[in-house]
């Protein structure tokens, strides 16, 4: 699969940052056949279905994308905050899958 004609392969390859490996995600893997990915801020579902289908080869049905606010954390008498993110919950078509202990 080639990378669609008003996305550059660039920008595809930089959308994705990681897969999201938590307790949720694994249930939500094997329920709902979703993987969730952490995104760029500024990325776009048609921007994240596209960089799924180029650099894991397999057809992406939908994707929904939710912001993540960063939590307040203090370190003694100092205050800060972790920085906002965003991730993408992938839904893959019936019979796809993603393993990511195969694709290292």
């Amino acid at each position: 699969m080639s990378a669609p004609a008003k996305y550059s392969a660039e920008r595809l390859m930089t959308v994705l940052l990681a897969p999201v490996v938590s307790e949720k995600g694994t249930y939500i893997a094997d329920k709902h056949e979703q993987v969730i990915f952490r995104v760029l801020q500024n990325a776009t579902k048609p921007e994240v279905k596209a960089a799924v289908e180029l650099m894991f080869k397999v057809n992406v049905e939908s994707v929904q994308i939710a912001n993540v606010k960063g939590k307040q954390k203090r370190f003694g008498t100092h205050q800060g905050r972790r920085r906002n993110w965003k991730k993408a919950y992938v839904s893959l078509k019936p019979g796809q899958e993603i393993n990511f202990a195969m694709e290292g």
